[in-house]
């Protein structure tokens, strides 16, 4: 029996609504802690990916999946060129230059694994995780980790907040790499030809050039 039976029924919308608000805010507050803690570990990462000349290849199994997958996609948009691949997919063919791998707790046998054999096949290893000592993370040319709020995921297991913070890390990820390549508008609205983005007349404005930390401190 629900134990809001007998509740008028605005005394019921009042409780789902306190709680769907309570969520966005856990989650909110998980954003919040990504962006007050990024250091010199993204810095890290942009240097990673403009030092190599190849593709980046996203990992992640479970909830982190979708958030590789996105990360690729927004990261080809942007100008930067990246797929997504399932760990036991991945070990059948070649591997890009990069391998990103998103592991929370970084102990999957899986997707160490796939790691180390790429790594054995010459990719440099970017990990983005929550815990620092875990064997991806010791693993890493590259280790992000990711703080971590109290409430971000509903009894610590399910993965909400943290997998926003991690999608946010790399919306910064791939924004910060246009503005460094000086990728345009133009090139992403040529690569939408058919939907809404390649129907528009009218550009944003151009965004600022960043420098590019992978480049000779004179060509900066």
């Amino acid at each position: 029996m629900s134990n809001t039976a007998g509740l008028p029924d605005d005394a019921v919308s009042g409780s789902l609504l306190a709680a769907g608000r309570s969520r966005i805010i856990a989650e909110a507050e998980a954003l919040r802690l990504v962006g007050d803690s990024l250091d010199k570990s993204f810095v890290a990462a942009v240097r990673l990916i403009r030092s190599s000349e190849g593709k980046v290849v996203t990992v992640g199994v479970g909830t982190s999946g979708p958030v590789a997958r996105r990360m690729a996609h927004l990261l080809s948009t942007t100008g930067t060129p990246s797929l997504f691949l399932h760990p036991g997919d991945a070990l059948h063919g070649g591997l890009g230059a990069i391998t990103a791998a998103i592991s929370k707790g970084g102990g999957s046998a899986e997707l160490n694994e796939f790691m180390r054999l790429a790594k054995a096949r010459g990719a440099a290893l970017l990990v983005l995780t929550a815990k620092a000592e875990s064997p991806l993370a010791r693993a890493a040319d590259v280790a992000v980790v990711f703080p971590q709020s109290p409430d971000s995921d509903p009894g610590g297991i399910i993965a909400m907040g943290s997998n926003l913070a991690v999608a946010a890390w790399g919306d910064a990820l791939a924004i910060v790499l246009m503005q460094i390549s000086g990728y345009s508008w133009d090139q992403i609205i040529d690569a939408h030809p058919s939907g809404a983005v390649g129907q528009r007349q009218q550009l944003p404005a151009a965004l600022s050039r960043l420098p590019d930390p992978a480049a000779p401190a004179s060509d900066r």
